[in-house]
């Protein structure tokens, strides 16, 4: 174990905290001093607009380390309202700013530590009284004051991103009236259109006004209120704005020191967290880390891989060769009582690195359908169209999302393939799952498309189907189904009839075959296939491509 003399840690929360408590865990000798700019230096971040909403009540509760705890536990000097504004690194030196006294003074170091984290981003002209970030817990103070102050009955949310989401939430538990404006034409840009379509419908089925394709250009002042105006629809009136329109690394601090920088300005670390100065290590939101799943640069905050990445830099300090070698970008969020989940890349990213991938859609329920209270989830992997590999899935439902999400995490990570999905022996009783898990539904479901025991086709391809006349478009629900909603062009011959009307079906025209959510038509297309027809499955069924359209229309029988 190396004796290391001195450490500096710029930045508390996840990557300082982290790695401070790894230090004295590793090096009893060490002298380790944290500096950090606010008055908190562990809180719980991802918990702070569920104290706005009056989810979370005590602010005690936010707090996770205090720097007397700090102390008593780890014997590390907390030096809280102290901001590091300057780094010498020829002379392994940072200058201090003590945010009381005003003076600047000088510390040395054997080794330093930068966790400076991220800041939102928020344009001068979205500044004012009224306006808000939530970064850190005096941001959600001013919140809370705000809110218990002046008593607002109306709130613009820019950014439809997590933050932007939980504050959504949030805000309208504290009962205001609440408008997200997103600048996409999706919200949640972790998912695909196709997923964040059924969030969409939940988020405006709470009472939440959803503002798709728009900007929020300017604001003005109105008496109290605020004149917010868009780059459609006019202005909307409003008492506060939260600004939730993403993330950009803290990095200053590195970029005056010298240290190498992405193009995005996220500070640029090896698999040991160290920078371009190898007595320089950085950690969390403000590095860039490699993409787990295409091996490529990127730009990943997340509270998970912080943490990680703090223990990771505290080994290499002590000598011990940890290793980061990628963020999954794992992620999960409760959207009011719906959940959603993702990890892996999406088929954005796919696209984006030319990956030769596939994808599948389905639905599953979350526990035996015979088991009271059971729901549905809707699922999507991507994987290696070649050989299975995951890429990545995303989850939207209600109960057992998270689950399901975090094993299929753990098998991208494993490097493991849609083969192995199938294979997985997970727990199951009627309350908590199906003998078959949605896992394995996802698993078998691929492993028929590699194995070539199906052909599929998807959502975005009817259209262009439609105006084919050399193809059948086949629904195989039953009438009393058919008759409620159907997509054009279709015709309908149930499931359950169609061995005994083959003979109406033309067998020089492939057969694109749709069911509710994809199960009957899978077994249709067996059907077809088995006497010599070119069939094609709908993956997902018309529950998603109605997730997507939200139209019914009555067609052809």
């Amino acid at each position: 174990m190396k004796q290391i003399q001195k450490i500096l840690i710029v930045g508390g929360v996840a990557g300082g905290a982290s790695a401070a408590a790894r230090l004295r865990r590793l090096s009893e000798s060490a002298e380790i001093i944290m500096f950090e700019r606010d008055e908190f230096i562990s809180f719980a971040n991802c918990g702070l607009p569920y104290y706005i909403g009056g989810e979370i009540t005590e602010k005690s509760a936010l707090i996770l380390q205090t720097p007397q705890s700090f102390k008593l536990r780890y014997n590390i000097d907390v030096r809280v309202c102290h901001e590091v504004v300057a780094i010498n690194c020829n002379a392994k030196t940072v200058s201090v700013k003590n945010g009381q006294t005003n003076e600047i003074y000088t510390e040395g170091y054997d080794k330093l530590i930068l966790s400076p984290g991220a800041k939102p981003i928020c344009p001068d002209q979205f500044q004012s009284e009224h306006t808000f970030t939530i970064r850190n817990i005096s941001d959600t103070y001013r919140v809370k004051e705000f809110l218990d102050t002046k008593k607002p009955q109306h709130a613009v949310i820019i950014g439809g991103g997590y933050t932007g989401l939980e504050m959504a939430e949030n805000l309208h538990r504290a009962g205001l009236e609440v408008v997200i404006v997103q600048r996409n034409n999706y919200v949640l840009t972790t998912l695909d259109y196709d997923m964040a379509c059924d969030v969409h419908r939940h988020i405006e089925s709470k009472g939440v006004r959803l503002l798709l394709n728009h900007e929020v250009q300017s604001f003005t002042k109105q008496g109290d209120r605020l004149n917010v105006a868009l780059n459609l629809d006019g202005e909307i009136v409003t008492d506060m704005i939260i600004v939730a329109a993403g993330v950009q690394p803290d990095s200053s601090l590195a970029q005056n020191a010298g240290l190498n920088l992405t193009s995005c300005g996220a500070i640029v670390v090896s698999e040991t967290m160290q920078t371009s100065d190898p007595n320089i290590y950085a950690i969390g939101d403000a590095v860039s880390a490699v993409n787990y799943v295409t091996e490529q640069p990127d730009y990943i905050p997340l509270a998970g891989p912080a943490n990680k990445q703090g223990r990771i830099a505290a080994d290499q300090i002590c000598g011990i060769d940890s290793r980061y070698f990628g963020t999954q970008s794992s992620a999960i969020l409760r959207v009011f009582d719906m959940t959603v989940a993702s990890t892996g890349i999406n088929e954005t990213v796919a696209k984006k690195n030319e990956l030769n991938y596939e994808k599948v859609f389905l639905w599953s329920t979350d526990h035996a359908g015979y088991y009271p209270g059971a729901t549905n989830m809707l699922i999507k992997v991507i994987f290696e169209r070649k050989t299975g590999k995951l890429f990545g899935a995303q989850i939207v439902g209600y109960g057992g999302v998270d689950k399901r999400c975090d094993v299929i995490a753990a098998a991208i990570h494993g490097k493991m393939t849609a083969y192995d999905l199938a294979k997985f022996e997970l727990c199951y009783a009627p309350p908590y799952s199906s003998a078959k898990d949605p896992v394995n539904m996802a698993g078998f479901v691929i492993e028929n498309i590699l194995t070539g025991k199906v052909k599929i086709f998807h959502w975005h391809d009817i259209a262009e189907l439609q105006k084919s006349d050399d193809v059948i478009l086949l629904d195989v629900r039953t009438l009393v189904e058919f008759d409620n909603g159907a997509i054009g062009s279709f015709i309908n011959i149930p499931v359950d009839e169609l061995r005994g009307r083959l003979n109406e079906l033309d067998k020089t025209k492939k057969i694109y075959v749709m069911c509710q959510s994809g199960v009957r038509s899978y077994a249709a297309t067996r059907i077809l296939v088995q006497n010599n027809f070119d069939a094609y499955n709908l993956s997902g069924g018309y529950r998603l491509w109605r997730s997507i359209f939200g139209a019914k229309t009555k067609r052809n029988k």
